[in-house]
């Protein structure tokens, strides 16, 4: 079951204080420890923290059905009265809406979808762009004999995505992959499937086996804690895989050796954003959309494998970096549009 815990950022842990920002955190299904997209939230608003007067409390909703009721709480809460509530994931965006008008005086800001309210500052990004990259360079590695840390690369041109539920967000993850990958090659296969989860590893394990054992070199995923039986998967048959959201060879030292990249979105930067605008008084009820060119998506190579990547590879992905940006090159964000 989902709930609040109390994180105070100052004083004793468990009290959120009155004279300064306190900020309620109500995170995506999956919860924290996902080393992925809500960790990546949780990141920001410590950071926030450290750099001002900030106190917080996380709430981890167990289903979706649970969402509704942490937003009220917060948004009735007299002790401590919450300056902001962030509103982590896609899920949230049904219940504030009706929150938002609920409670206009409480100002609101949500990740991965959009509310059209004065008091809701709305985060949204371009993941598909970022998943152009790292699909870009999965594409031109599965052509390539390619050997470094745990991992080797075969003789098929096959790769692979998972994610997590098959839902409009995480279909512009795949449709990223998948243009990134035909840019380096049409004839490359791109083997797909979802697991219907965000923390089910072994499910996430199964899938990437299957797709190895069918002579996949790398396989991406978008499947929040899911995606840690993919690096299992790759580790047990000597093959690669790319991470999602955070730095996963920095989250998930433990698979560095696997992890080519990762597709880092800036949820993080987002939170901190949302609270500093909070704490300068600049509170904006407004969308923001961050793409490859405002750096709130990149592709980030592995801490432990990014050195071994060869030069005509990172320079073929800067150049379709510059291309995207510029606009010589739409992603598209739908598979029907590929």
């Amino acid at each position: 079951m989902g709930g609040i815990a109390g994180v105070a950022a100052l004083g004793t842990a468990g009290f959120v204080q009155d004279d300064v920002t306190n900020v309620g955190m109500v995170y995506a299904t999956g919860g924290l420890g996902d080393n992925s997209f809500n960790d990546m939230a949780h990141q920001g608003v410590q950071n926030a923290a450290d750099e001002y007067d900030v106190a917080f409390t996380n709430a981890e909703p167990g289903t979706p059905s649970e969402v509704a009721n942490l937003q009220q709480r917060f948004a009735q809460s007299s002790s401590p009265d919450y300056d902001l509530l962030c509103c982590i994931g896609f899920v949230q965006q049904e219940p504030l809406r009706r929150n938002a008008e609920r409670f206009p005086d409480q100002r609101f800001m949500v990740v991965d979808t959009t509310v059209d309210a004065d008091n809701v500052a709305s985060y949204t990004f371009r993941e598909q762009e970022g998943s152009f990259q790292v699909g870009h360079m999965a594409g031109l590695l599965t052509q390539m004999e390619f050997s470094a840390g745990a991992g080797e690369t075969n003789d098929d041109a096959v790769v692979g995505f998972v994610g997590g539920r098959e839902v409009p967000l995480i279909e512009k993850f795949e449709a990223g992959y998948k243009a990134g990958v035909a840019h380096a090659d049409e004839d490359i296969e791109v083997r797909t499937a979802y697991a219907g989860a965000w923390n089910d590893p072994a499910q996430g394990q199964e899938i990437a086996l299957s797709m190895y054992n069918e002579g996949a070199d790398v396989v991406y995923h978008a499947a929040g804690g899911t995606g840690s039986g993919v690096f299992q998967a790759a580790q047990e048959v000597g093959r690669f895989a790319i991470g999602v959201d955070a730095d996963q060879s920095e989250s998930l030292p433990e698979y560095a050796d696997v992890i080519l990249a990762s597709m880092v979105k800036r949820v993080d930067r987002a939170v901190f954003r949302s609270i500093e605008s909070v704490v300068d008084d600049e509170f904006d009820g407004a969308t923001n959309v961050l793409g490859l060119e405002r750096d709130g998506v990149a592709a980030v190579y592995g801490a432990e494998l990014g050195d071994a990547i060869p030069e005509s590879v990172t320079e073929s992905l800067a150049a379709s970096r510059e291309a995207i940006v510029a606009g010589e090159i739409e992603v598209p964000t739908e598979t029907s549009e590929l």
